[in-house]
Parts: structure tokens; sequence; C-alpha cells
């Protein structure tokens, strides 16, 4: 195993950091809370530093989010490796340059520090509404929960970028994580200068536009071959999961971790399980380890890679004792029968006829606080014969009444909740994990 200096540094230093040694090009335009990452790349640039390929990035700021996504564009198309910051309404903006990078099998990474999106009134601050709202878009999208995991965990997108030729979306939640502190094992650029596949860095850089071998591209085409042209993708984003395991392997090698495509923590004949992305399996964590020592069997999942979604991979993490699951989702998609990951994992369930029965919560919009006692409040919920089927937690929602209220105090050493759900009332008190 590597060994690595420890540094006090927050989730956009960590993001910048790794994309710094991955990037030739930086193509940006600030916005919160992802500025920070453009700017840590930009000062680093002039500073002299230098990426895996021995060359210092080349920061071009544009006057957009929807031209920092056009200069990308073009940049990749040229045989330049790629990469730009963004979140909220500047992701959004580029998300018709996402469906080009993503049709034309192009390389590149957007690290995206997650953020709550214009709707009623602008929020500044943290959800996952701005990169659900890019998963039709064909980019890969990768999660991590905290800091240390985007340290270790980014090199892992634009590896599986450049060796899958699917464009990635790294994502963050941002404030919870980009902007939080923590002490974390930082990658040296040596341990990392092996790790990218050298070949499919060349065969990209051959794939680009050249006078001496013209080729055609952004062509029109008409209903005969369109959709077949389409479905002919196919087998790259099939490839994909096993090339990010093979990349996370090589994470687990030098670091002896466990990175998994889903990481299940907590007992392993449970009867209730979690399924999340973000910093919310963190708190999950801790729950789990109070619930499991005072003789309750109940686990977690912390999902890390989205999209593509493999069913197979989720369903043999979650033991066969499990009875019930509560999928958390962080956005809110007015309308639907229920949230994007919810939606995923009924139907991998349903696909694979597995019995379990599977609720939808939704959490956590615009970094609205979900402390361990929302987390208590799901797990009872699954102990019901008939859990909630949707439900919000964090909030009292006195409109449409599906949310749990809760009421907490606290001191130095314990914690008491009062939690109604459903119209019943359940009390719980619990010393809080060291």
């Amino acid at each position: 195993m590597v060994k690595r200096q420890f540094v006090s540094m927050d989730g956009n230093t960590a993001a910048a950091h790794v994309s710094y040694a991955f990037t030739e090009v930086a193509a940006i335009y600030p916005i919160t809370p992802s500025s920070p990452m453009a700017d840590y790349v930009d000062q680093w640039s002039a500073a002299g530093r230098k990426n895996l390929f021995g060359s210092k990035v080349r920061v071009v700021e544009m006057q957009a989010e929807s031209g920092a996504a056009g200069a990308v564009h073009g940049s990749l198309n040229a045989g330049a490796l790629t990469t730009t910051y963004t979140a909220s309404q500047g992701l959004l903006l580029m998300i018709p340059n996402m469906y080009k990078l993503a049709g034309e099998l192009l390389p590149a990474v957007f690290h995206v520090s997650a953020r709550s999106l214009a709707a009623h009134a602008l929020s500044i601050f943290g959800d996952h509404q701005d990169v659900y709202a890019c998963r039709q878009t064909g980019f890969a999208m990768f999660a991590e929960s905290n800091i240390q995991e985007i340290m270790d965990l980014a090199p892992v997108a634009h590896l599986s970028a450049i060796q899958g030729r699917v464009p990635f979306l790294n994502f963050f939640d941002g404030f919870r994580t980009s902007h939080e502190i923590q002490k974390v094992a930082v990658w040296d650029y040596k341990d990392l200068a092996d790790m990218p596949d050298r070949d499919a860095v060349a065969a990209f850089r051959a794939r680009s536009l050249n006078p001496e071998h013209p080729v055609m591209r952004g062509s029109h085409e008409n209903g005969d071959i369109y959709f077949q042209n389409r479905e002919a993708a196919n087998r790259y984003y099939e490839a994909l999961p096993e090339i990010v395991e093979a990349n996370l392997a090589k994470i687990n090698e030098k670091l002896g971790t466990n990175y998994q495509l889903f990481n299940y923590y907590g007992a392993p004949d449970a009867d209730r399980v979690i399924v999340a992305m973000g910093s919310i399996c963190d708190v999950a964590e801790e729950v789990v380890d109070y619930l499991n020592a005072h003789g309750e069997k109940v686990g977690v999942v912390k999902v890390h890679l989205y999209r593509p979604f493999r069913a197979d991979r989720l369903l043999s993490c979650i033991p066969e004792t499990v009875k019930s699951v509560a999928v958390l989702d962080r956005t809110k998609e007015p309308g639907a029968q229920g949230e994007p990951l919810y939606m995923d994992v009924v139907t991998a369930f349903a696909a694979a006829g597995r019995q379990a029965t599977v609720i939808g919560g939704r959490y956590g919009l615009s970094s609205k606080d979900t402390p361990p006692a929302s987390v208590f409040a799901v797990y009872e919920e699954l102990k019901k014969e008939s859990p909630k089927c949707q439900f919000t937690v964090g909030i009292v929602d006195d409109v449409t009444r599906i949310a749990s209220a809760l009421r907490k105090t606290k001191d130095n050493h314990r914690m008491e909740t009062e939690t109604l759900i459903s119209g019943k009332t359940i009390k719980m008190s619990f010393n809080k994990r060291k």
C-alpha cells in the first residue's frame, strides 16, 4: 500500500487536487459552490504545477457556463483531456453540450458540487436536483459521500472516462462536502502516474480532428438511421461498469480499501436497509452502528456508480434477509410516482423477481439538515407491516402531510428524539457515537 500524507482540506480542494493530475485543459466559469475547484486549478497552473503528462493545465475562463461546456467540447475534439467544474443552474446550461459530448464518446469529466435549482425561489444551498436533471444526457454519474472519498475516488472518473469513452459527471454534496474541512490522506502524483491507460490516451489523441485525416462529425441524420446509431452506443455503457470496477480495484490495491460500485455497511443478516448516495450515508452509518449494537439488524447501501446503473451489483450487496428497503433521494421530481433512485431500486427488485417492500423518501433539499433522528425515523417506518410508500423527512409538512416531524433535545452525552410518522408517535433515546 502507498503511504500518504494527511492534510486538512475541504471537498473542493480534494477534487481539484485529483482533477489537476488528469487534466490538460480546464474550461471554467465560476458558480457557487464549485468556484474554488476552478480557482485552485488556476492558481496551481500559474504556479507551474505539472500534471501527470508533464505539462501545466491550460485554464480558460469563459463568459458563461454554456460557453465553458462548448469549450470543453471543442478542446476534447482537438485531443486534449478536458475538465470543468460547475453546479446548479450552471450545470443545466451545459446540458445541450453534454448530449454532444456523450454522443460523440468524448472523455470529459465534470466535477459538480451538487446544488439546489431555482424553482419557486432561488436557493444556493445543496441537494441533488442539478445532477439528477442530467441523468438523461448519457454521462456516467459517480458519487462520493465525504472528503476522503473524493480524494480516493475522483481518479476513477478520469481513468474510466479515458478507457470507456463515456464522459463522467463526478459529484458530491455542495456545501456539506464541498466546503467542510477534514483531515484526509492525499494522493501523491507519483502514486497516480502509473494508473492512466496510456494506450487509451494515445487512441483518444489519434481520434482528434486533424486536416491530415479528415472525418465527418456532427452530421444530420434522418429516421432511417438515427435510431440505429443511437443504439450503437449501448456497448460502451454495457462495458463501463466493469471498467469502473477495474479502476476501483487499482485504488483498493494501492490504499487497502474496499470501494465498490455499491458499498454495503451493516448487519450481514439485516432485515431493513436504506439505499442512498451522498453525505447522508455517513449519518446513516452512525445510526446503523447504534441500532445494531442494541440488537437490531439494519444496514445502508452507499451508491457510487449511479449511471450506468448496475442492478445486479446493487442486489448482490443487499443481504437476502432484507424484508424492507427505504430509498432516500435528495431531490424532488414533481408529478412522478417516485424520485429517480427509488424508481431504479424498485425496477431492480422487480426485474430480478426479488421480494421486498421498497419505499421512497425525500430529504435534505437546499441543505435542510438530516440529523440521525431522521434516519432513525426511516428505520422505524420500515418496521411497520405497511410502511408509507412515499414520505419526506426533516420537515413538518402541514400541507400534503407525508412528512415526519422531528423534535430533538440534546446534551453532551445523549440525544432524545420524538418522531411522528403517519400519525404514530415514536420516542427514542440514544447515546451519540464518540
